[in-house]
């Protein structure tokens, strides 16, 4: 049976600690960091369109180092960065991510909104298959912790492929935790057109951490 109220922390004292990972809060590094997200995220859009001359990719490519060496002083450790840990922003601050918003965070269900750009494209302005996964599997991580179950990992995670998904459209993301039994977390997901038409789905396994495992 599903128990959508269990608090993880009763349930797993170690819900901090769990394999190490850090806890994650909040961050707040100022309106500079949007700004620069930005501006890489359409950096990397051009990255995989531009068709400059030979001088325009040496200018662009001494630019870059400039930015890598401003940056290489201020590396720090998983959890301390701003990336992945301010949820106002497109994929929470992580480039990683596909630039998604947050809409519903419910024990229900939670849903998102996204758009890709050119930089997901794997051919013919469609988005890269490969890139769905990764979406799906922020999906359920979230569904995770809005059910409030403990820490969890992907055990496996299936996509079915239902139409093309386009680049520069809104598009709608859902997700759902199906069914718990112990450690286990079935879940279930959705990418939705804007006329309601199921582009992906997909349906996988969460498994709890012990305690010490990674």
């Amino acid at each position: 049976m599903t128990d959508f109220g269990l608090d993880p922390r009763r349930a797993d004292p170690e819900y901090d600690r769990h394999g190490g990972f850090p806890v994650f809060e909040a961050a707040d590094p100022g309106p500079g960091f949007e700004r620069f997200l930005t501006a890489m995220r359409r950096a990397q859009d051009l990255a995989v369109s531009a068709n400059p001359d030979s001088e325009t990719w040496g200018a662009a490519a001494d630019l870059t180092e400039q930015l890598v060496a401003l940056l290489e002083p201020s590396v720090a450790g998983e959890g301390v960065g701003p990336a992945n840990r301010v949820p106002s922003l497109p994929g929470a601050g992580s480039l990683l991510m596909p630039p998604w918003h947050v809409t519903k965070f419910e024990a229900d269900g939670v849903e998102l909104t996204v758009q890709f750009s050119r930089f997901h494209v794997g051919g013919n302005h469609a988005v890269h298959g490969g890139v769905l996964p990764l979406l799906f599997d922020s999906v359920f991580g979230m569904v995770i912790h809005a059910t409030g179950r403990p820490i969890s990992r992907t055990a496996f995670l299936h996509v079915d492929y239902r139409r093309v998904t386009p680049i520069d459209t809104p598009l709608t993301v859902r997700g759902w935790l199906r069914d718990a039994e112990g450690r286990k977390a079935f879940v279930n997901a959705e990418l939705l057109d804007g006329e309601g038409n199921v582009l992906a789905e997909s349906n996988g396994l969460m498994i709890r951490l012990l305690p010490g495992q990674p």
